[in-house]
């Protein structure tokens, strides 16, 4: 059963531009990598050969805020790191989505003192919060998966 015959004789497919382009957006994110701790070496793992993040359409981590549209805070952010990461995300074009892996990202981890942000959302808005300490790779690809998700929800109208 090929797609000839569930076409008939017209041979057009109709999709809505909605679901094209969210289909679009989901197969060809590129992450930049923001890895501050022990949770890059695990975001590093996971764009190995043993877990292969390229099969999702990330082949390779983007050093440049200017070519990426998903951004994986690994790690603890210190108050000196946030304005550079704030000023990063900045940079990035639009749309754009941040991950934040691990709890240190996430929460400060264990790290509650004047020096650690509590919590990347302190500074950018975060779309998908992994946990762990570390998280594992497949935590990390579970994360990306439940973005894409995300993204294939969006809406024509939330666009502007």
């Amino acid at each position: 059963m090929g797609i000839e015959q569930k076409l008939g004789e017209s041979g057009i497919v109709t999709a809505r531009l909605e679901d094209v382009v969210n289909w679009s957006r989901t197969n060809a994110m590129w992450p930049m990598l923001f890895g501050l701790a022990c949770c890059a070496i695990e975001m590093m793992a996971a764009q190995a050969a043993n877990y292969d993040m390229s099969r999702f359409g990330m082949e390779l981590m983007r050093p440049s805020p200017r070519q990426s549209d998903l951004m994986i805070v690994a790690g603890r952010v210190s108050r000196k790191m946030a304005p550079v990461l704030r000023r990063l995300y900045d940079q990035m074009p639009d749309p754009k989505w941040v991950i934040a892996m691990g709890d240190c990202a996430s929460c400060g981890g264990v790290f509650n003192n004047y020096a650690v942000v509590q919590g990347v959302d302190e500074v950018v808005p975060v779309d998908v919060y992994v946990a762990g300490c570390p998280p594992r790779p497949e935590a990390l690809i579970h994360g990306i998966l439940t973005l894409h998700d995300k993204v294939r929800k969006d809406k024509l109208k939330d666009w502007a």
